[in-house]
């Protein structure tokens, strides 16, 4: 049986649609409500059963990897000052995966943030996880996504080149040349095998309203790929580029996964995130609702 293992965290961009707020801090540690945005995917992470995580970072993003370490100083003061409470959350975060940083020295693509964790990775599938998506359910997405590409592999020879799994969802058709597209055929319950990818299509050009979506699990082979891959225009070495080259070799499929997704590199969506987030929290929800019926629109 293929398991997944590992997962794989991009977070060397520059953040810059959140300029000036991220100039000195990491947009990935932007909070939802009272936890960084990147927490959240690390809490999917580790709900879905993987405990490794290779956190592909750029220059100044040292920080995020402090948040996830043991901080002496606080817990000392949080434990001097009896609160035992929030030493007990600090406790848990900094024990919550096993992290492994590397550094890409320039972001250079999602491919190439890809291509970066190779060694860390090595000969097995692993899954790929952007901050930028989150998603709200109540099984993991990424959980959802390991049991199907565990569905899909029963029975196939381990030796046979790796298929490759991508989170898939419906947009509002207007709004298909602001996602990558699949076309494909629809296989089974929220699963279709992809004939094509098309990265951000002419409005009125997209084949289908399916919009690849930041959850990814990818077999070791890619890795090959991505090395051979031109850089696009921009010099950048795209993801999408690598599956299509994969797609000539072995099957990638979609997954329409089960949840709210809310774009947290958006502005909108991030407010969007904040709203739905904090109603949902028992102590902030109930106040929170109480003020929103006061507001006049």
């Amino acid at each position: 049986m293929i398991k997944v293992k590992k997962a794989v965290l991009p977070a060397a961009g520059f953040g810059t649609r959140f300029l000036p707020a991220t100039k000195a801090v990491p947009k990935e540690l932007l909070p939802i409500v009272d936890k960084p945005t990147i927490q959240y995917i690390m809490e999917e992470v580790v709900h879905s059963g993987i405990h490794e995580v290779i956190l592909i970072t750029g220059r100044e993003k040292g920080s995020i990897e402090d948040h996830f370490d043991t901080s002496a100083e606080l817990e000392n003061h949080l434990r001097k000052k009896g609160r035992h409470d929030l030493l007990k959350i600090v406790q848990e975060v900094s024990e919550m995966v096993t992290l492994v940083s590397v550094r890409q020295k320039e972001p250079l693509g999602l491919g190439h943030a890809v291509l970066c964790a190779k060694k860390a990775v090595g000969n097995e599938p692993f899954a790929v996880l952007l901050g930028d998506d989150l998603i709200d359910a109540s099984v993991p997405c990424i959980r959802q996504m390991i049991d199907t590409y565990e569905e899909l592999h029963r029975g196939v020879n381990p030796s046979a080149p790796g298929s490759a799994l991508i989170a898939i969802q419906k947009v509002p058709w207007a709004e298909t040349h602001l996602y990558g597209i699949i076309k494909g055929k629809k296989i089974k319950d929220r699963v279709y095998r992809i004939e094509d990818m098309i990265e951000k299509p002419e409005k009125g050009t997209a084949p289908s309203n399916l919009a690849i979506i930041g959850r990814y699990i990818l077999p070791p082979e890619i890795f090959e790929i991505l090395e051979r891959v031109r850089p696009d225009r921009k010099g950048e070495i795209q993801l999408t580029n690598g599956l299509r080259e994969l797609n000539k070799r072995a099957p990638v499929y979609g997954y329409e996964f089960f949840g709210d997704r809310y774009d947290a590199g958006d502005k909108l969506g991030y407010l969007e995130a904040n709203i739905a987030f904090a109603l949902k929290h028992p102590e902030l929800g109930p106040k929170l609702k109480r003020y929103l019926k006061t507001l006049k629109f």
